[in-house]
């Protein structure tokens, strides 16, 4: 409970956690946001970590008046080169573990995750993996999925590279020319707690769906490929 309080408190006052790293460890910053984007893309059992929320807001912090010494474009660079590495690994994984890994009663590693991730892919194929990336707790999952589906390798790198291009960009550079706006920098709490809710919305209504609908086979039959 203590962790979730603690992982609850960064998100929401995310722009003042990371200026304290950034006044901390100054140019160590990019190395410690790649690891951040890295593990949220890269392992299966870190869906909870704040990717969206901590893309704009450092684009934001960046824009700022206050001098951070960072570089906004470099910045762009080493996070995608993190985004399209993480969910590599991932696929990776994927493949080696399958889908053994989720468990009912896990806390983290839920089947439920994997079934609803699994329905996701087997609806958009290939696309899949682009549009997970602007879904938390899918864009964790889908590479997972992907790997243990067999996907081609030339295929699935095709969309993470076109996936992971499109999301940093789209956050890292939105907050960076959205952030300075007085009527989002004088509520920026509250457009954290939207862009939460807006990017959890399709996760949540796929919890409910699952539960509404019959129960779906615990394990993806050995050799399944989805659709590309």
């Amino acid at each position: 409970m203590e962790l979730l309080q603690q992982l609850l408190d960064f998100i929401l006052h995310i722009d003042v956690h990371l200026a304290q790293i950034v006044n901390e460890y100054r140019t160590w910053t990019y190395l410690i946001l790649f690891l951040i984007i890295f593990a949220e893309t890269g392992f299966v059992v870190t869906p909870f970590l704040p990717g969206d929320s901590l893309l704009f807001a450092m684009g934001a912090l960046i824009a700022g008046e206050h001098e951070t010494g960072l570089n906004i474009w470099i910045m762009l660079l080493i996070l995608i080169v993190a985004a399209i590495l993480g969910n590599t690994v991932n696929y990776k994984l994927g493949s080696v573990l399958g889908a053994g890994v989720f468990k009912e009663k896990n806390k983290i590693l839920k089947l439920k995750y994997y079934h609803q991730s699994h329905e996701f892919f087997e609806k958009h194929g290939g696309k899949a993996i682009m549009l997970s990336r602007f879904l938390p707790i899918f864009r964790t999952i889908a590479p997972f999925v992907a790997g243990i589906a067999k996907m081609p390798f030339g295929r699935f790198t095709y969309y993470n590279i076109i996936g992971g291009v499109a999301w940093i960009f789209a956050l890292l550079i939105g907050g960076y020319l959205l952030g300075q706006i007085p009527a989002i920098k004088n509520n920026f709490e509250l457009v954290i707690i939207f862009i939460a809710v807006v990017t959890f919305v399709p996760a949540i209504w796929a919890a409910i769906r699952s539960r509404l609908q019959p129960k779906k086979v615990e394990k993806m039959i050995e050799g399944e490929e989805p659709n590309a």
